[in-house]
């Protein structure tokens, strides 16, 4: 149950050097191809890297946040095409979200990297840094990165009472 998948899964930022194989990087993309899109037509697209010095490259994206990707077998760049649709952030983001789920039942980690709207230094943001890595062109914007791999470390999932149920309203935002 999907109820279950939740309850266990965590963000995983540290992995082992065992690769994922061909026959989970095919469920992975196809779970996030099936990832709701506008009139079928996602303005969003993925680049999957498993270049050893390219994720190295790609973890110097931010100065905080994204070292942890150099550990990983492979790392999707979330990509957009804002001329396709003004809800490209949401579209991506959904995609992101099924994959980030698909990795999890797989048995892998995986662990997202907030790019859209993060530097890199004060010349460059983390955008224009992962666009000169992976080849970008000018009109495609970067969402995020997903860090994926098998899990070198284990966590337990949130506890039931550790979540924000205060955040939640019935009819109305009113208090009480």
């Amino acid at each position: 149950m999907l109820i279950d998948l939740l309850r266990s899964r965590r963000s995983i930022r540290a992995f082992s050097d065992q690769p994922v194989e061909q026959e989970k990087l095919d469920l992975l993309i196809e779970a996030t191809l099936r990832a709701p899109a506008q009139q079928g037509n996602p303005p969003w697209e993925l680049v999957v890297v498993r270049d050893r010095e390219t994720i190295t490259r790609l973890s110097l994206a931010k100065a905080k946040g994204s070292a942890f990707l150099k550990d990983a077998a492979l790392v999707v760049v979330i990509c957009a095409h804002p001329q396709i649709s003004d809800v490209w952030v949401e579209y991506a983001s959904i995609a992101t979200l099924v994959l980030h789920l698909e990795a999890h039942d797989l048995g892998l980690g995986s662990c997202w990297v907030q790019v859209r709207l993060r530097e890199h230094d004060e010349q460059r943001s983390a955008e224009q840094h992962i666009a000169e890595v992976i080849g970008l062109d000018s009109a495609t914007a970067v969402e995020a990165m997903v860090a994926i791999g098998y899990p070198a470390e284990t966590k337990a999932g949130h506890p039931t009472s550790s979540l924000p149920y205060d955040k939640v309203r019935f009819e109305a935002q009113g208090r009480g």
